[in-house]
Order: C-alpha cells, then sequence, then structure tokens
C-alpha cells in the first residue's frame, strides 16, 4: 500500500518525515533547521550559497541601536520584574478583619487649615511559635502574645513624629473584643495591656483587640495597626545590612535565658555593635543581666533600636530602591488592617516619612509606676500625654498644625497655655493665711475637663485663678467621666491640693502624678451651668496641658547617641 510503513514508496515519499527532504537536512550542516532551497529541476540543495549572499548583505546595527535595544530590554525587565515584586508583596501581606474593630470608636482627627491630616499608627511586635517562630525563640506555648507596643503619631505636617511606649504589663480596661467564633467578649478592668493580643488565643493573634484597648485607653482614633512577628524582624534586620546598636555591659547566654542556670557563652560585649537576623532579635528581647531587668528597661533599649533603624534607613535614602527590599522581607510576616492591606499603600505611608528629621522623630515611654508587679498609669501626666497628641502638639508644646511664620520653614512655638476667655465668677475667698501664702507662692494647678461639656475647664481655671493660684493648662482628661470633681497631688503637695480642693465643694483629694491638679466631674457642670455669661468666645480653643518635663525630658530622638538612655534602674 502506497505511504506504508516500511515500503520504498514511504521511504521517498515528499510526505513522509524522515524521506528525501529530510535526507537533505541531515546532510546540511550540523542541526541547521532552515528550509530546504532547490534550483527547482533536480532538487539539488544550493542553500548554503544563497544564505551566504544575504549574511553578506545583511546591514550592520550601529553602536547606537545596540544601546537602544539593551537599554530597552533591561527597562521591560526591571518593568516586568517590578511588577513580580509588588505582586509578592500583595501576596506576602496578611490583613485582619476589619469588622473586629470596635462599633464605639473614637472620631478621626479632622485636617488642619492646610488641609493636613495627623496618623496614628500601632506598631505590636508578635511573639508565636507560628510561621517559624520557634526556631527564632518564639513562644514556648500555643496561641500568640505580644511584649512590644508602641502608638506612632506621625503630626499633620509629617515633619515631626513621636513613637509611645506601653508597658506590656500595664494595667487598662478591655473593651469588648470579637473572637474567631465570631462573639464578642465583656468588658475587662485592671487587666493586663498585653492580654489584649491574645483574646482568642489564636496563632494568629488578635490585633483588632490590642487596637480597640489603645483607641479605649487613649481616645485617639488608631488609623492603621501593623504587626510584626519575629521572621520579619529578623528579615527586615537583614536587608538593610544590620543596625547599630549599645550595651552597656556584657550579655551572656545565661542573661537571655534564665532558665540555663549558668552563664553561658558571651552574646554581646559591652559597647557599640552592629547586628542583624537572629543577634537583632536577640538585643531587643533581653530584659535580664541589665538594670533592674524589667521590662521597662527592655522598652528603653527597644526604642533605641528603633532610632538606629530608622537612621539607617533614612542614610540609604526613603525611597522605592530602599524601601522596596525592606518592604519585600517584612511582609513575608506582616499583618496589618485593611486599609494597609497592599504594598502601594504600605509604601505610600513609609513615603510620609521622608521629610522627617532625625532629630523630630521622638520616643518615650507612657509615664507609669509600679503597682505591685505590675505597672500602673500615672495620671494626670498620662491624660495630658493623649491630650497633646489629640491637639496635634509636640511633646515640648508646639503646635504642630499651625502654619509656618513667613519666611520661615518651621511651626512657630505655641502660644503660652492659657484658659478660655470667660468672665470669671466670684472667687472663693481663700481659706487661711497659710493657705494663701501657699497659693501665692508655690501652688501651680492644671484644670482637666473629664465631662466632655464646652467652656466647663475654663470657668474652672477663672475660679482657680480668682483666688490666687497660678494656672498652668487647661484640657480635657481622658477616660469615662467623673461623677465629682478630684483633686490629685504629688509628693509633697497634699496640702496645697486641700487647699486648692476648698475652690470646689464635694470635692475630694486623692495622690496621682505630679503637681496639682483639679479633674472635673459632673458636680462642678452642675453647679456652674454654661450661660451667656459664662460661655466662652465663638472659636476659642483650650490648650491641653503641657507635659511635666520629667516625661518630655525622658524622650529619645532618633539622632541619639546608641549608648544612651538604654535602661531603668
Amino acid at each position: 500500500m502506497s505511504g506504508r510503513k516500511g515500503s520504498p514508496e514511504a521511504e521517498n515519499s515528499p510526505h513522509r518525515a524522515g524521506g528525501r527532504r529530510a535526507t537533505g537536512r541531515r546532510t546540511g550542516q550540523g542541526n541547521d533547521r532552515r528550509p530546504d532551497i532547490t534550483d527547482g529541476t533536480d532538487g539539488t540543495d544550493i542553500s548554503d550559497g544563497r544564505s551566504t549572499a544575504r549574511a553578506r548583505k545583511k546591514p550592520k546595527r550601529s553602536t547606537k541601536e545596540k544601546v537602544l535595544w539593551a537599554t530597552a530590554g533591561c527597562t521591560a525587565l526591571a518593568v516586568l520584574g517590578g511588577a513580580g515584586l509588588y505582586y509578592r508583596l500583595n501576596s506576602n501581606i496578611n490583613t485582619f478583619d476589619g469588622d473586629a474593630l470596635s462599633k464605639d470608636r473614637p472620631e478621626a482627627a479632622a485636617p488642619d487649615a492646610q488641609g493636613r491630616t495627623p496618623v496614628n499608627v500601632l506598631l505590636i511586635g508578635s511573639d508565636s511559635r507560628g510561621n517559624g517562630n520557634s526556631d527564632l525563640g518564639g513562644g514556648g506555648d500555643g496561641g500568640a502574645r505580644s511584649d512590644t507596643a508602641i502608638l506612632l503619631h506621625v503630626y499633620a505636617d509629617h515633619k515631626h513624629a513621636v513613637g509611645i511606649s506601653i508597658p506590656r504589663d500595664s494595667l487598662v480596661t478591655l473593651p469588648p473584643c470579637k473572637l474567631p467564633n465570631g462573639r464578642w467578649t465583656k468588658e475587662q478592668t485592671n487587666a493586663m495591656f498585653n492580654s489584649a493580643f491574645s483574646v482568642g488565643d489564636s496563632e494568629q493573634g488578635n490585633p483588632a483587640c490590642t487596637q480597640n484597648a489603645v483607641e479605649k485607653l487613649t481616645n485617639l482614633r488608631v488609623d492603621h495597626t501593623i504587626v510584626v512577628d519575629f521572621n520579619g524582624f529578623a528579615s527586615m534586620t537583614k536587608a538593610v545590612g544590620g543596625v547599630e546598636v549599645c550595651l552597656p555591659n556584657d550579655i551572656h547566654e545565661g542573661d537571655l535565658n534564665p532558665n540555663l542556670g549558668h552563664k553561658g557563652k558571651l552574646l554581646f560585649p559591652k559597647g557599640k555593635q552592629k547586628v542583624e537576623g537572629q543577634a537583632a532579635l536577640d538585643y531587643v528581647r533581653v530584659r535580664h543581666g541589665i538594670g533592674d531587668g524589667s521590662d521597662i528597661g527592655r522598652t528603653k533599649r527597644q526604642q533605641a533600636f528603633m532610632s538606629s533603624l530608622i537612621k539607617e534607613v533614612k542614610s540609604r535614602g526613603m525611597d522605592p530602591t530602599t524601601l522596596l527590599p525592606l518592604a519585600d522581607a517584612a511582609t513575608r510576616s506582616l499583618t496589618v488592617d485593611p486599609g494597609l492591606g497592599s504594598a502601594a499603600k504600605l509604601l505610600s505611608f513609609a513615603m510620609e516619612l521622608k521629610d522627617v528629621d532625625l532629630h523630630d522623630i521622638k520616643f518615650l515611654t507612657v509615664p507609669w509606676r509600679y503597682e505591685g508587679p505590675r505597672v500602673a498609669l500615672v495620671h494626670p501626666d498620662v491624660d495630658q500625654l493623649w491630650a497633646a497628641l489629640k491637639a496635634d502638639r509636640t511633646i515640648d508644646g508646639q503646635d504642630a498644625s499651625a502654619p509656618a511664620e513667613a519666611g520661615s520653614g518651621t511651626a512657630p512655638s505655641a502660644a503660652p497655655v492659657a484658659a478660655a476667655a470667660a468672665p470669671a465668677p466670684t472667687p472663693t475667698p481663700a481659706p487661711d493665711t497659710k493657705a494663701a501664702e501657699i497659693k501665692a507662692t508655690e501652688v501651680k494647678v492644671s484644670v482637666l475637663n473629664s465631662t466632655g461639656e464646652t467652656g466647663l475647664g475654663g470657668r474652672a481655671a477663672e475660679t482657680v485663678k480668682g483666688a490666687g493660684y497660678t494656672v498652668t493648662g487647661v484640657g480635657n482628661a481622658v477616660g469615662k467621666p467623673r461623677s465629682t470633681t478630684v483633686v490629685e497631688y504629688g509628693t509633697g503637695e497634699r496640702t496645697a491640693a486641700e487647699a486648692v480642693a476648698k475652690l470646689f465643694p464635694g470635692a475630694t483629694v486623692q495622690p496621682g502624678g505630679r503637681g496639682v491638679s483639679v479633674v472635673l466631674g459632673h458636680d462642678f457642670a452642675a453647679a456652674n451651668p454654661a450661660g451667656p455669661a459664662a460661655s466662652a468666645p465663638a472659636g476659642a480653643a483650650t490648650a491641653p496641658a503641657p507635659l511635666p518635663t520629667s516625661v518630655s525630658g525622658a524622650a529619645r530622638s532618633a539622632d541619639d547617641d546608641p549608648c544612651a538612655n538604654l535602661s531603668y534602674g
């Protein structure tokens, strides 16, 4: 049969893959796959001659053309590579459930006169055994914990920022939080702050619950939350080539792990050094063998580390070339709120910080004191801190929302804090000569309004000033409204506080914070109703009381010496 395999006809058929044409191709040069070219009469292959002629006629590309083609090729590869990196970053990022955020949240900050808006970002360090973290020293049990929380406030001018560390053992009120099964917990009082992240006992932790707790504590709207686990942290430090740190003394294995039972080998020598990966993680986790061995001391070293990390990134240039590798390292172990759930949004936020000078990036720990084995927050200092951030004032009292002075690139210093200009009620007479002497020479009083009633603080301040005291500031108290007025005092100031309390019938006196502070309750509001004569002028605003220098003076700038202020005790 014609075309049958093995027959002569099949072997010589031009349609048979192994016929004459295939034979002709095989007798060509090497593995040349060019089409057969014949003279059209006897089938003689003359392809070699014609191809050689074509090769001689082919024009050579100029050097300029070669450069253009090479540039185009590199550009195409860069675009494809960039797109691939963005895709990888987006696929790396995990977001938490936005429906788990509280339904009763503080209002978002309003734009200033120039349309600029401050931003609050909650940074959480996660300690969990998931995602390979156990190899880096992650938690020994199931679930996730958080020993690090920093509330970063980026001011409206985007030229100042402050990070507030909240100690893990701080006693706070936890609002209702959503569990993995969809149910909500009940409010808890006097709970440890870091327990919020463990609500639900999941490997991913509960960042929404921690955000709810911070908003409850500060009365500030948290715009974004970022959770970084051990893996992400270690990768970030490698991506920037290491971070410069400092130790006040030698650190050994036994300091990192007290259960070791012996000193162990040297991990960190005293002084400056660069760390990355596991070593960087060990540095920010160590708490024993330095200072008083407390979490507060560890917090100070974490602030020093963050300062050095920011310094390292800014020294390389705050641009995509620097930020993309850093983001690639971080996003492998990153969980964010839905509003930051893309590479573009993360990079956009990072770029907002490029104009912040290192000296204008501050870190401090929320005002605190020990309460047994736990940490209590100090009032009214902590209230003044949150009020300052809400008013977008820097910790040294500047109004970051104020327009720059003509011919100046910086915002003007804040005007002296004063009470709202309102007609003063009839001042209460001084209780006695001794009290009058105290008023005139020693007592400085801040007035905090816990009721939310506009102008009440100004009216109380006029009462205080009319009795001869110096009013250092008027602001809003943070926390639940009080039913009765309280006068708080610091060490050695009880007598002065008792004298001030006599200006507010029914007020109680109790220790707390520094100086003398009047925290107004609803009893004062009821006794001093607002009226045409008592109302503050339209548009008048009360500035928050200035922070005590003991708080503002303890802040670290990102450009500080890495060996300074490293521990408590």
